[in-house]
């Protein structure tokens, strides 16, 4: 008897012993390879195939599980944020791969130029019909090239990273706001020149502006002439309140030894806003966005009109037929503002269009025809209003935003929208129907401070200029050229 409780001892011991040799401490890397997934040891079924297990990652291309240790004292490399920043990243380097390349999907299917061609020459397509189409095939098929900002003085090139860029309504300048590595902002004008031989040429002019205040919007201003001037918010810092300062575009010229025109600053809280009003009625007035409120001001005698709002107002945009102001707030309420009414109470009657969003509205943007406006929330979502009706009629599903101010394009004649994501990819859809045309890699590795600012037009460089999209990454500018033949490197000098 005794002899057996010893035997069972020792088998109890050696499988004691077998378990944990077989299963290792919870402090060391711990390593499975999964039965289920076995196959292509790098493809996306595989991994969607294995099952999720608590505590660890399942790795596709090793096609193995890892342990992922909790906490942040220890030295294990393997979290969900850098394994999440990896994929990205290779899907990212894939993609842009993919985009490089000489041959591009095309946005529908069996949509090509010699077709829609063929199509209206029969009759069969409206020349709007026309129009729209085949400039979605020429935004599939754009192709990137760097760009060289020429300057003066060559030998410092730019190494501070873009933070800002807005084009002049002829797109012909672009003025930039870059962020300075030991704190607070510079900013000046691009000048911009396109060749009938394709090529894109950029000047930057020499007086550049510093500031050690961070600069949250910008607008273009039309005070003595079509965009004149700028409109600049800048944020208060220690004992210095903010100010909205309006600055004459020839003070950023290289050839215009004239004094500048009208030169001016208004002291205002912090400004998460700005817009200029295009319509005679209120000729020279300008607007701001603040926290719970907006103020309206005449630039030329600087009375102010103030109206209170129940959210921080981050988004602003004129009208241009009537003296209407729409507004879009952090809460996610879009309201407008007929400046023509006189009652700016507390009871909120003045508001003459009232909608909602699910989250904080980033930007909005009026159609041509005034009853139609796009917005865009930090959810996401971008939809297309009807302000008659004040309901939603389309969504433009893919753009990725979680908190962060980004802005988006409308180019109508084109019939095309864009936006440009936390991802810090970019994308482009029809207008008309909402599908998704092209979605475009960054160049650089997505991050914080390196989400693309974009600016697009059937014309960048002004009437002779090109069409395509202007790209500004960390320290970077690219161009998406229209034009297949176009050659890096060409100047107007012997070309034009």
């Amino acid at each position: 008897m005794k002899r057996g409780y010893e035997a069972r001892g020792r088998d109890r011991h050696r499988h004691q012993s077998q378990w944990r040799r077989r299963h290792r401490s919870a402090h060391d890397e711990q390593e499975y390879r999964s039965d289920s997934t076995a196959g292509d040891a790098g493809s996306s079924s595989a991994s969607s195939s294995a099952p999720e297990l608590p505590g660890f990652y399942f790795d596709a291309e090793k096609n193995r599980y890892f342990r992922l240790l909790p906490g942040h004292n220890n030295c294990n490399p393997l979290t969900k944020e850098g394994l999440q920043k990896k994929e990205e990243e290779r899907k990212r380097a894939a993609l842009l791969a993919e985009d490089d390349g000489p041959k591009k999907k095309a946005p529908r299917t069996g949509l090509n130029s010699a077709l829609l061609l063929q199509k209206r020459h029969l009759g069969l397509l409206p020349p709007s019909s026309y129009s729209r189409l085949i400039h979605e095939v020429k935004v599939s098929g754009m192709q990137r090239h760097k760009l060289e900002v020429q300057s003066s003085n060559s030998t410092c090139p730019n190494t501070d990273n873009f933070h800002l860029i807005v084009a002049d309504s002829a797109c012909e300048r672009v003025f930039t706001v870059n962020d300075v590595s030991h704190g607070g902002c510079k900013y000046g004008i691009m000048n911009f020149h396109g060749c009938r031989k394709g090529s894109l040429s950029v000047e930057m002019c020499d007086n550049l502006y510093f500031t050690n205040r961070k600069v949250n919007s910008v607008c273009w201003a039309s005070v003595t002439h079509t965009d004149s001037h700028v409109l600049l918010c800048l944020v208060g810092i220690s004992q210095t309140p903010g100010c909205v300062s309006l600055l004459p575009a020839s003070l950023f010229s290289n050839f215009n030894p004239d004094q500048p025109g009208m030169l001016c600053s208004f002291k205002i809280s912090t400004a998460w806003s700005c817009a200029w009003c295009l319509n005679p009625q209120a000729d020279k007035t300008f607007s701001t966005g603040l926290s719970r409120r907006v103020i309206v001001t005449d630039a030329v005698t600087g009375r102010r009109a103030t109206y209170l709002a129940g959210s921080d107002v981050l988004a602003q945009q004129f009208a241009l037929r009537t003296p209407v102001l729409f507004n879009g707030c952090r809460s996610g309420e879009i309201f407008s503002i007929d400046l023509r009414q006189r009652d700016r109470g507390r009871s909120h009657g003045w508001k003459t269009s009232r909608f909602y969003q699910e989250s904080a509205i980033t930007s909005v943007q009026l159609l041509q025809d005034e009853n139609y406006l796009l917005a865009a929330d930090m959810l996401g979502n971008i939809k297309l209003w009807d302000i008659r009706v004040k309901r939603s009629v389309k969504q433009y599903e893919g753009h990725h935003n979680e908190y962060a101010y980004l802005p988006i394009h409308v180019n109508e004649p084109e019939g095309l929208l864009l936006a440009v994501g936390q991802d810090c990819y970019t994308r482009l859809w029809s207008l008309q129907d909402s599908r998704l045309l092209r979605t475009i890699p960054s160049p650089h590795p997505a991050g914080k401070d390196s989400i693309p600012n974009v600016v697009f037009s059937s014309q960048l460089g002004g009437s002779r200029g090109l069409p395509g999209l202007l790209m500004a990454v960390r320290h970077d500018l690219y161009y998406y050229s229209y034009n297949k033949d176009y050659q890096d490197g060409l100047t107007l000098e012997g070309q034009c």
